[in-house]
C-alpha cells in the first residue's frame, strides 16, 4: 500500500516531465524498426544516445538519409530487451513525449513494444503557430535562427538539440500569446494543438491549385462541396484530416 501511494505521489509530482525524442530507423514504412535512439529528459537533463542492431535490415533509402549502415550496427545490442528500453518505458509512464512528426516515432516505438500515452507533436504545433515555407527541423533551425553549430543533420542526437530549441520556442510563444500562468497549462495547450487538424490556406492540387480556399469558396463553392464529398468517402486512414477540417470550416459544416 505504501508503494502504491508513493507511486501516485511521484506520478503527480512528475506529471509534466518532458521527454524530447528522435529516432533513426530501418525505413519509413509502418514496419520500421529502431536503429538509433536519442532523447533528453527535460526535467533532469539526462541525455541518452544509443545505437542498436535492428531485427530487419536497414533500407538503402534510410541509409542515404542517416548514413547508418547494417555493418555499423552489426555488433550493437538489440533494443528490444535493452536497459535503454526499460528506462524509456519508465520515463514515458510519467512523462509527455515531444517529437517532430510524432506519430512516426510513436509507431516505431510501438513496433518495439514501447507504448506512448501522452505526446506533443512539434510539427503539428508549428504549423498552427508559425507561417513559413517548410516545417522540417533543419529548415526551422535556420528560419528561427537557432545557434546550434554542433547539431548534425539526420542524426537522432543532433535532431533533439534542434527539437529542444524548437520546443522551448513554441512553449514560450504559446505562454505569451495566451497569457497562460504555468507550464502545465502550456503543455495542455500544446497537446490540444497536436490533436487539432491544420486549417489550410491554399490548395496544392487540381484546377484551383495555388488559390486560397476562401477565393474558391467565393467563385465555386460547389467545387469545395464536391471535394469534401470525395475526400470524406475514402477510408478513414486514407483521408486528409486537415483538408476535411478546412473544407468543413469553409462550407460551414463546423464552426471555427
Amino acid at each position: 500500500m505504501k508503494f502504491i501511494y508513493l507511486r501516485l505521489v511521484l506520478n503527480k509530482f512528475f506529471m509534466s516531465q518532458i521527454i524530447i525524442l528522435d529516432t533513426e530507423t530501418t525505413g519509413l514504412d509502418e514496419n520500421s524498426r529502431l536503429v538509433q535512439l536519442a532523447y533528453k529528459n527535460f526535467t533532469n537533463g539526462e541525455v541518452v544516445n544509443a545505437f542498436f542492431k535492428p531485427p530487419i535490415l536497414i533500407s538503402y533509402g534510410a541509409m542515404a538519409t542517416h548514413h547508418i549502415t547494417n555493418e555499423m550496427v552489426a555488433d550493437k545490442p538489440s533494443f528490444f530487451d535493452s536497459q535503454e528500453k526499460i528506462n524509456l518505458i519508465r520515463d514515458l509512464e510519467i512523462g509527455i513525449l515531444v517529437a517532430h512528426n510524432a506519430l512516426f516515432d510513436i509507431n516505431v516505438l510501438n513496433n518495439e513494444d514501447v507504448a506512448v500515452e501522452k505526446y506533443i507533436d512539434t510539427l503539428r504545433v508549428t504549423k498552427h503557430l508559425i507561417d513559413c515555407e517548410r516545417y522540417d527541423l533543419q529548415y526551422l533551425r535556420y528560419y528561427l535562427n537557432f545557434d546550434l553549430p554542433q547539431a548534425t543533420a539526420h542524426d537522432a542526437l543532433g535532431d533533439i538539440l534542434i527539437l529542444e530549441k524548437l520546443f522551448e520556442y513554441l512553449k514560450n510563444l504559446v505562454k505569451t500569446k495566451l497569457s497562460l500562468n504555468n507550464d502545465d497549462q502550456v503543455f495542455k495547450k500544446l497537446m490540444e494543438l497536436t490533436n487539432l487538424p491544420i486549417l489550410l490556406n491554399t490548395i496544392s492540387f487540381g484546377k484551383y491549385r495555388g488559390k486560397t480556399f476562401e477565393e474558391i469558396n467565393r467563385i465555386d463553392s460547389g467545387y469545395l462541396q464536391w471535394l469534401y464529398d470525395s475526400e470524406s468517402k475514402k477510408n478513414q486512414n486514407e483521408q486528409n484530416e486537415s483538408l476535411i477540417y478546412t473544407l468543413k470550416q469553409h462550407l460551414y459544416l463546423e464552426k471555427f
